[in-house]
């Protein structure tokens, strides 16, 4: 088991598992692999870094680019894949690994590991500093009108007589990738290439992840 590789895959839904003794734990599902090696970068070639280039799932051939069709046939992949990504890894593991190979779950997961789920989070639209950034908003007595949900002061007169970068105002929520660190494999089925992960992943069901290993696992 490689534990600096990672794999790509679809957040099916959630579910439970139920231990002998009786207890429930809530898991979500993913379908992940297997997962085709479109091309690998090291230090010593012209990408300046180690990584593995891995694509998951099929696209009709109408629905891809010319170009995104040769990279796929160049790796002797079946289709043009649904998703594609990279995995940072050392230099030992990116010269382990060969253009067109196939990566399944079972060869880098087991029940019990530490894991980094990164995803896309659900987009709520535009929202409020309320709903955004949990705002606590103003005192409704004493003279406070038609002010109760607002943000506030954004700035200042003089100096430096402008918004800072970074101020928490009302916009887009969500939509963004989100990474949760140290989720537990709870069971890996390799006959269905399924991995069941305890606890929430973020994204909606259908929605693109990326499993690697755990970042600050053990610290």
């Amino acid at each position: 088991m490689n534990e600096s590789m990672g794999l790509l895959g679809r957040k099916l839904g959630m579910t439970q598992l139920f231990a002998d003794d009786g207890t429930v734990t809530p898991v979500t599902v993913v379908e992940t692999g297997p997962c085709t090696v479109l091309q690998v970068k090291t230090t010593a070639g012209k990408d300046g870094y180690n990584a593995v280039q891995l694509g998951f799932g099929a696209r009709k051939e109408s629905r891809v680019t010319k170009a995104e069709l040769g990279h796929a046939k160049a790796a002797n992949a079946a289709a043009a894949p649904s998703f594609v990504s990279e995995v940072r890894v050392d230099e030992k593991t990116a010269s382990s690994y060969q253009k067109g190979q196939t990566v399944t779950a079972s060869e880098l997961f087991a029940a019990g590991q530490k894991l980094d789920v990164i995803g896309t989070s659900k987009g709520r639209g535009f929202a409020g500093v309320f709903k955004r950034h949990h705002f606590a908003g103003f005192e409704r007595s004493h003279g406070t009108h038609e002010y109760f949900r607002h943000g506030g002061s954004i700035g200042t007169r003089l100096t430096p007589g402008m918004t800072l970068a970074g101020k928490k105002m009302p916009g887009q929520l969500g939509n963004a990738q989100v990474c949760i660190q140290n989720v537990s494999v709870a069971k890996v089925d390799a006959e269905r290439n399924l991995v069941f992960l305890a606890g929430s992943v973020p994204g909606p069901n259908g929605g693109f992840v990326t499993l690697r290993k755990a970042v600050k696992a053990g610290k």
